[in-house]
């Protein structure tokens, strides 16, 4: 018989792996028989966690007794794909369909019964509602297995798994409906590459193939995964409460007991299990390694310029792990042949570079989804993440740093971006959200400060936030820390999740505490806001400094001074070169410039929402300032409401128009259209009946304090009709604007939304809620507790929206344009009155009036 222990073979004299022989009976010799026919001498055994034996064409996997019921987790993960779906990102890597199971052996039936095992509800171990748990839920059988042996002395049972990993069986993996292809393998061109067993794991790597219909034929699409199963501590990690404070994915557990008076729910924290090398010095608060410590592979296929930034990167985090208590808690190692020789176990976390198109990283990890324990984390680097990095240094940084003024940019400049995109996502495998209000706790004039940037080392108190590149420092200046690195943030959230209690109930008392004592501006959460409808303006994406007004006017004084160079800096003197280049950094100009727009727009009719607990003494809902909102609304009209000749009326485009690929080919986009579409974007999101409604409650609550809705009206009235009131001729852009803007008010405002015809008032009413305590309907509880997932706040729906004075403010603002331009229909230019004309009906026809 061949043994194999991590891939390395050799021969054993022994027919089997587990207990000495017993004296058998007749029919157990019978048994006994098949087992050795199966595990003999022509057969290819790996040991692990649970055997694997390879026999011709046939798996078999040699399940201990002592391992039925215990729990499995599944992972499945991409190895090789085709072009088409590389292309869309999904490369190797990418992990899906994961799911708990146990192995059940029925030895009457001679068989072994696979369960999706359900995370059921804790409970303490001897309350009553224990039996009524146990009594009321039941698991989903997924497959049964026939068992083809038995050990000698019945402690293990063979069963042949080709079925679950050939493409016979989806129940462990459903690859092709998992990445939304909707079909299933062809068994007959899918295949078993091979089977591997591990100390904690097995793993199959299988190549599947499926045909979708196209046209009239079929396209074949082949690619290669692998499914983990990996046997869970039978001693789960304990547990650490997610607190809203502190950003931290997490896994949620229904929670009963004898004593509690409603149904709860516990939110655990993901984290690695790190625990003291030696308790005794740990507790007297000198560092100590971890146990186990984490570990990080680089792939090989990274380039290897980048690679000492990366892991600089990656080992920045150990700063972190000192405030927990923890020296070398993070460490690096290359992803060497012999470590690629068990590349499948899942012990290794691996930072997997990817030859793709896509411009990206993400940094995801496997759960225990009992209690949140990181078991391993799968670090993706597509390679075109480059030019990524490259458009936002020389947009973002190349005023203030003549370095970056090529398109070909020097290695130490890509590294240090490299570096804080590696600290980024590993932040994300520590099991951290990100922290899109980090950027905000540092004030604008102070990242133009040398001795401040200096000092806190980034452009944000986390790692975690999008801070990009300091685009807010000048040139003159002296800044030269403009990349985001480890913040205060990151320590406090490191301590949070992984400082080491000797009890979880003990560390909740303990780390209320130590949340008590970080109050401060620098360690503030909150996950991000959607761009278009946000509402608190501090918890932006790549927004920078505590003044959104002020750091775009910083960033727009540097673009100004960039933008003229586009052509000099993308030309590399080669033959025949192209204007792609070009048109692909104006792109990239063009984009920062509309990022600002919906920083600054957040402020108008924003609300602050802090993550408070009672006793904090501050209120939970603030909303922004007057002169905020005013200034808001005023570096709109300045700054995209007026036709910004500095970058759309440049000569950039008697070169080249900007260029997007689409499935018909390059389309060659024209500056101009891109800037009235963003017009459009502009208004349409200015105007929105969930801003204006925040805008009437402020209002409502603040009286003169608060900046209105109408106030905002007469700004942009008297700014978009500056040259109607004037009598002058509106210039084509000034037209579309007008347009834009009426457009944006008809789209709330038509005849349809003032009336209810046939409409609902809402699905159900959510405050009316059938409270009967006997029925026969089901009746649920939603857990309404907050989470440190992104946060939603709403001030209105359909039938509060209808009443509103959202609809009369906008009804009003059209009624003053029809009044208005009827008055300059007797205007000489022709385009002009039918532009007048033109408004005047479409008003009209919205609202449902004659004329």
């Amino acid at each position: 018989m061949l043994v194999c222990m991590g891939g390395q073979c050799e021969v054993s004299a022994e027919p089997g792996i587990f207990s000495k022989k017993k004296k058998k009976d007749k029919e157990k010799v019978e048994i006994v028989s098949d087992y050795k026919r199966i595990t003999g001498s022509d057969s290819v055994n790996i040991k692990g966690v649970m055997n694997v034996i390879e026999k011709a064409d046939t798996f078999y996997f040699e399940i201990p007794e002592k391992l039925m019921g215990r729990t499995f987790l599944i992972t499945n993960r991409m190895h090789r794909v085709p072009r088409e779906l590389n292309d869309a990102g999904v490369n190797k890597g990418i992990q899906y369909g994961g799911q708990l199971i146990r192995f059940e052996w029925d030895r009457e039936q001679k068989k072994v019964d696979i369960r999706q095992q359900r995370l059921t509800p804790e409970y303490p171990g001897n309350d009553a509602i224990g039996q009524s748990v146990k009594d009321n839920y039941i698991d989903p059988l997924l497959i049964s297995l026939k068992a083809a042996a038995t050990a000698p002395d019945s402690s293990s049972v063979l069963v042949k798994v080709n079925d679950l990993f050939n493409g016979k069986s989806s129940c462990l993996d459903d690859v092709f409906r998992m990445i939304n292809l909707g079909t299933s393998p062809k068994t007959d061109l899918s295949k078993i590459l091979s089977i591997k067993a591990f100390g904690k794991n097995v793993t199959a790597i299988s190549e599947l193939t499926t045909g979708l219909n196209e046209g009239m034929g079929i396209v074949h699409i082949t690619v290669e995964v692998s499914t983990t199963l990996t046997l869970l501590p039978e001693k789960p990690l304990p547990g650490r409460a997610e607190n809203q404070k502190v950003g931290y994915f997490s896994t949620s557990r229904m929670h009963y007991s004898d004593a509690q008076q409603e149904l709860e729910h516990n939110r655990y924290i993901t984290r690695w299990r790190l625990e003291p090398s030696d308790t005794a010095a740990y507790l007297r608060d000198d560092l100590v390694e971890p146990v186990s410590p984490i570990v990080f592979y680089i792939d090989n296929a990274m380039p290897a310029k980048l690679i000492p930034y990366v892991e600089k990167g990656i080992l920045d985090w150990n700063k972190a792990f000192e405030k927990a208590g923890f020296r070398n808690a993070v460490r690096v190692k290359m992803y060497n042949d012999s470590i690629a020789a068990e590349g499948d176990d899942l012990g290794h976390s691996v930072l997997t570079y990817v030859a793709s198109a896509k411009a990206n990283a993400m940094g995801p990890s496997v759960i225990d989804p009992r209690t949140g324990e990181i078991l391993e984390a799968d670090i993706i680097w597509w390679h075109n993440v480059k030019s990524l990095l490259r458009e936002w240094i020389i947009v973002q940084t190349s005023a203030v740093n003549p370095n970056a003024r090529s398109f070909q940019l020097p290695d130490s400049i890509i590294g240090d971006a490299a570096r804080f995109v590696a600290c980024h996502e590993v932040g994300h495998s520590l099991g951290l959200r990100h922290n899109m209000r980090a950027s905000y706790a540092y004030p604008t004039d102070s990242l133009r400060s040398e001795s401040f940037t200096t000092r806190m080392g980034g452009t944000s108190a986390s790692i975690m936030d999008y801070a990009r590149f300091n685009y807010v420092a000048q040139p003159g200046d002296g800044v030269k820390s403009i990349s985001p690195h480890i913040g205060p943030y990151d320590l406090m959230a490191i301590e949070y999740g992984y400082r080491w209690y000797p009890c979880e109930k003990e560390a909740k008392v303990k780390l209320n505490e130590f949340l008590g004592k970080h109050t401060d501006a620098v360690y503030k959460y909150s996950e991000g806001q959607a761009s278009r409808s946000a509402v608190d303006p501090r918890a932006m994406s790549e927004d920078l400094g505590d003044n959104a007004m002020k750091s775009a006017k910083y960033s727009i004084e540097n673009m100004k001074c960039i933008v003229d160079s586009v052509i000099n800096w993308t030309t590399t003197g080669e033959p025949g070169q192209s204007y792609d280049k070009a048109a692909s950094l104006y792109r990239g100009i063009i984009y920062q410039w509309s990022l600002y727009h919906y920083h600054v727009m957040a402020n108008i009719g924003g609300i602050y929402m802090e993550n408070t607990a009672v006793g904090d003494g501050i209120k939970t809902y603030t909303h922004v300032g007057k002169q905020l909102q005013k200034d808001a609304v005023q570096f709109l009209i300045d700054e995209v409401l007026t036709y910004p000749e500095w970058l759309f009326g440049n000569k950039i485009f008697d070169y080249t128009y900007l260029l997007r690929n689409t499935p018909l080919g390059v389309m060659e986009e024209h500056p101009n259209m891109i800037y009235l579409n963003q017009i459009n974007y502009v208004l349409w999101d200015l105007l929105v009946n969930e801003r204006i409604m925040r805008m009437i409650a402020n209002e409502s609550e603040n009286g003169k304090k608060a900046f209105t809705a109408v106030e905002m009206m007469d700004m942009l009235h008297k700014h978009i009709f500056a040259s109607t009131i004037a009598g002058r001729t509106p210039s084509t852009i000034e037209r579309n604007i007008q347009k834009s803007f009426v457009d944006a008010l008809i789209t709330a405002a038509a005849e349809s939304e003032g009336v209810k015809i046939n409409k609902k008032i809402y699905e159900e009413n959510p405050y009316i809620e059938n409270r009967a305590w006997c029925s026969c309907d089901e009746h649920s509880t939603d857990n309404k507790k907050l989470s440190s997932a992104p946060r939603l706040v709403v001030m209105g729906h359909t039938q509060i929206n209808r009443n509103s004075d959202a609809i009369s403010i906008k009804r009003g603002e059209m009624t003053r344009i029809i009044k208005l331009l009827k008055t300059r229909l007797n205007v000489n230019n022709s385009i002009t009155r039918m532009h007048y004309e033109d408004i005047i009906m479409r008003i009209q026809a919205g609202l449902g009036l004659s004329k």
